[in-house]
């Protein structure tokens, strides 16, 4: 892939202030300005080890007005971005290293990567994980060919006998930060959009407590056209990025490393060289609340038949909140990065966002309780076309007039229009019909 640089003085400029770091790991080596160079050798060098994964046109590009091209890195073996960065880490390591093997002790996304990209290379690779985790992540980890070990009651408790083992046996303990082979790799997303789809005038990322995927992209995009936009996505509760921004240093104040619903980007794991690289190549962050997520991932799985985390919707809730009509009319890539979401979590998820997309309702209304009172109620829902999903009859607590039963009903509908409609028509019939506010 041949690739002409517009804007190398941006990039150049934006690494001149990044300080060194301290390494969090022992790869201290690892932690040198990134270039444009180094992006470039990483996507040379991964090619073969992950998906290039398409970057397609929505067919929710009407609804928003705009148009915009999804890049399903969800796609990935692992169902995570994560890999790229993984990859190219393992792969640079010295050989001893490698016959050594590393160590990891979480249940992220970044660890399932190592796990499989580790034993794939042929590189013993462990991971330490405390009694507390999902049994899914810790198959999976299993699967993909990892050493598991349970340790201690809590997820610090699992660090650091993963760091013990570490010093004990020459293992590598690795956890995700910013040194610059991770970001290179992570990088490479960039390349890839800018080379699917011509002339994009945005795109955007998630951002929050992980936001190495933005740096490195943003690095890429800005070196080969500095018209793009770039913008990162964070969670409103946990406004990480913004807030480290303002400070100019890391601020794990507003994180959150133990919500499951938001998972990677809730924490705090970025240092000076992600937020230096942030601050100056990032056109801007936005942030997003809950049920802005929730929705988006209804659309994605609606219209993409895409099954996405928070972190994978998170980009696209700023489409579906509104936080940016200056886009309205362009051409945006969206990056959905991440589709692994516990199944028991997915369902709470849906049924949730159906809800908030007034798509689901509920209500409740007292008739007499004679034969055929309620058959005239099914035929009213059945005339305004909407799906009964639970009835429930309550007689011996109603405070009305004897003889009479309260209802309470579950309905789906097609959407806020149907669902105004079906609430007129039944207040028309009973009057005191009350609507459980969502």
């Amino acid at each position: 892939m041949k690739i002409v640089s517009r804007n190398e003085e941006l990039l150049r400029d934006a690494l001149s202030c990044i300080p060194q770091p301290s390494s969090r790991t022992s790869l201290a080596g690892c932690n040198r300005l990134i270039r444009f160079e180094d992006i470039s050798a990483a996507a040379f060098k991964i090619q073969c080890g992950v998906q290039k994964t398409p970057c397609m046109y929505s067919r929710l590009s009407k609804q928003y007005g705009m148009d915009i091209y999804l890049k399903k890195e969800f796609l990935q073996y692992t169902g995570s971005v994560k890999e790229r960065g993984v990859l190219y880490l393992l792969m640079s390591l010295p050989q001893e290293q490698q016959r050594k093997g590393v160590i990891v002790a979480s249940d992220s996304n970044f660890s399932m990567a190592v796990a499989h990209h580790a034993s794939e290379l042929r590189v013993p690779v462990f991971v330490i994980l405390c009694p507390s985790t999902a049994p899914a992540r810790v198959r999976m980890c299993r699967d993909y060919g990892a050493m598991v070990i349970s340790y201690g009651s809590t997820a610090k408790d699992a660090q650091l006998h993963a760091r013990r083992l570490a010093q004990e046996n020459g293992y590598l303990y690795l956890e995700e930060e910013d040194s610059a082979v991770y970001l290179s790799g992570l990088g490479t997303v960039g390349l890839e959009m800018y080379e699917q789809v011509p002339k994009l005038d945005a795109v955007i990322f998630p951002a929050g407590g992980h936001c190495g995927l933005l740096a490195g992209s943003a690095a890429a995009l800005k070196h080969l056209n500095p018209h793009i936009s770039v913008i990162g996505v964070e969670s409103e509760s946990f406004p990480v990025l913004q807030e480290s921004l303002k400070a100019g240093h890391p601020n794990d104040d507003q994180a959150c490393n133990n919500h499951h619903f938001y998972g990677d980007v809730s924490g705090v794991c970025f240092g000076n060289n992600s937020l230096q690289l942030t601050g100056k190549l990032v056109d801007k962050v936005v942030t997003v609340r809950e049920e802005d997520i929730l929705i988006s991932m209804l659309r994605l799985l609606e219209y993409e038949r895409a099954t996405v985390d928070a972190e994978g919707a998170i980009g696209l809730a700023a489409l579906v909140a509104g936080k940016l009509p200056e886009l309205k009319g362009k051409r945006v890539a969206v990056v959905i990065c991440s589709g692994n979401l516990e199944l028991h979590l997915l369902q709470q998820c849906i049924a949730r966002a159906l809800t908030l997309d007034n798509r689901v309702c509920r209500f409740s209304l007292v008739i007499s309780d004679y034969p055929g009172d309620m058959s005239k109620l099914l035929e009213l829902l059945a005339r305004e076309e909407a799906r009964v999903l639970d009835i429930k009859q309550e007689r011996t607590f109603v405070t009305s007039e004897l003889f009479t039963v309260e209802v309470i009903c579950t309905v789906e509908t097609r959407d806020k229009i149907h669902t105004a409609q079906l609430r007129n028509a039944l207040l028309e019939r009973y009057p005191t019909a009350a609507w459980t506010e969502r």
